[in-house]
């Protein structure tokens, strides 16, 4: 489960993130390269843009459950 308070401080401001926890698989960047990157300095993915649409919405929401170890939460906003 994705923890508020492990929130990585590269995520853009919003209600998804990407916590301390990622292991770096590469999973949610594939699957939604447009809200999702990688950050070379520490290794881990980073939300880069806050989706909008519902499309959108559901598109993280599916990457935030296809997640290997959990790492990306919404704040429930």
């Amino acid at each position: 489960m994705p923890i508020l308070a492990d929130r990585l401080p590269e995520n853009v401001v919003g209600r998804f993130y990407v916590d301390s926890s990622c292991i770096d698989c590469d999973q949610c960047r594939t699957q939604a390269p447009e809200f999702f990157a990688r950050n070379a300095d520490n290794g881990t993915s980073m939300v880069i843009k806050q989706p909008v649409t519902p499309d959108e919405i559901a598109l993280v929401e599916q990457a935030a459950n296809d997640c290997a170890t959990c790492s990306i939460g919404s704040d429930g906003v």
